[in-house]
């Protein structure tokens, strides 16, 4: 039988890590085995300077916290080597990892789930595609400055129609004034 203060330790564990998965706004579940070192501390690095936290979870931890939070559907993926993504930010640990699933056929992105919601693997990679926060501001503040010129255009075309008719005779009555001055 387990020591009872072995068994502590391991709810205190499993109490950390689903508060750590409570106050994360998304995180995503992947098998890391076979990278090696050298590409492991710069995947780490990466995800450290996007705000991602990163750790290797056991299994039956991870699936414990999985059930006090009510994300039963995660414990399904919860085989092999298992390494737990987790930040405030909505698509950074999708995209990152993702682009590192790309470029490493042995690492493999079983799940995720952001603001409470699960997803799975190809749900994941479809939230990494989405482009950064700032390309959508880009995007949008183009967009609203295309249209704001389209109406400029359009009302600028109003008044020059408008005064067409107006120039015309200004134009031909001033040189018939500077011929009387004259």
């Amino acid at each position: 039988m387990a020591n009872a203060k072995i068994i502590e330790q391991k709810q205190q564990i499993v109490a950390a890590l689903a508060e750590q998965m409570r106050n994360a706004s998304s995180g995503v579940l992947v098998d890391y085995k076979g990278i090696t070192v050298e590409n492991d501390t710069k995947l780490r690095a990466d995800l450290r300077k996007a705000g991602v936290q990163y750790a290797v979870v056991k299994n039956a931890l991870c699936a414990r916290a999985c059930d006090e939070l009510g994300y039963t559907e995660l414990k399904n993926v919860l085989e092999g080597n298992t390494a737990l993504a987790l930040s405030e930010d909505q698509i950074a640990p999708a995209k990152i990892l993702n682009d590192y699933a790309k470029a490493h056929d042995n690492f493999v992105i079983k799940a995720g789930f952001v603001d409470g919601k699960i997803l799975s693997a190809a749900e994941v990679k479809a939230l990494a595609e989405i482009p950064s926060k700032e390309v959508l501001i880009g995007r949008l503040m183009g967009s609203l400055q295309s249209s704001l010129y389209g109406f400029a255009y359009a009302i600028q075309a109003i008044i020059d129609k408008a005064n067409e008719g107006e120039e015309a005779p200004a134009a031909d009555a001033a040189p018939a004034e500077e011929a009387s001055a004259e």
